[in-house]
């Protein structure tokens, strides 16, 4: 069923995206995206690199919008692409990618901590310095953004967690920036999401009962 559900995710965001993007690159970026995020949930190494061409074009797409946070959000993304690619690829034995981990309570903490620091501090200077139109709300979504990616990088389960509530967020934001194609493809991220959250919980309980075994 989870198969099936992505497969439905990746077919449907496709041909929204089609239809509602309004230049070539807008249409580029939400493909690339949709489909970096739809093999992150299948556990695919080639989402990485997928994902750095999503993030060239989101780059360039954000700075034309003045949605400044988000756009500076891309180089992290970028290296933590970069790193991500490498991870995954460590510490697999005999399997295809690096096994599933759950966060540690000090991690989660600590993360906490600078979702609040960064959020309010990024915001501010966006505030005061630049004309980003909404400063606070896109710093919000940058920070967690950011953890997101960190988390999925060191592919800890919790990452899927943290990528629903910025999905959820992110739709109102670009659906009131005018970036519809964009909108409509964090509606599929949200059903790629929740699949992936379930698909990798599943996963790790197989793993945990492998050792267990052994």
């Amino acid at each position: 069923m989870n198969k099936r559900l992505l497969w439905l995710g990746l077919a449907l965001g496709t041909g929204l995206i089609l239809y509602t993007s309004s230049t070539p690159l807008e249409a580029i970026a939400s493909l690339t995206g949709l489909l970096s995020v739809w093999l992150t949930a299948r556990e695919h190494i080639w989402a990485w690199p997928i994902g750095l061409v999503n993030v060239a074009c989101f780059f360039y797409m954000f700075y034309d919008v003045k949605l400044y946070a988000d756009m500076t959000l891309q180089l992290f993304f970028f290296a933590l692409g970069l790193y991500g690619w490498i991870v995954w690829l460590s510490g697999r034995g005999d399997a295809k990618v690096r096994p599933t981990s759950r966060i540690a309570r000090a991690e989660a903490g600590w993360l906490v901590l600078f979702l609040i620091a960064a959020s309010v501090v990024w915001g501010f200077l966006l505030h005061r310095y630049t004309d980003a139109s909404i400063p606070y709300a896109d710093a919000l979504i940058a920070v967690l953004s950011l953890i997101a990616q960190y988390l999925l990088s060191k592919k800890v389960l919790e990452n899927w967690y943290v990528w629903i509530v910025v999905d959820v967020l992110s739709i109102g934001l670009y659906a009131y920036k005018g970036l519809d194609a964009v909108a409509v493809l964090y509606v599929v991220y949200l059903g790629i999401a929740t699949a992936g959250l379930f698909g990798w919980k599943a996963q790790y309980a197989i793993q945990r009962g492998g050792r267990t075994d052994g």
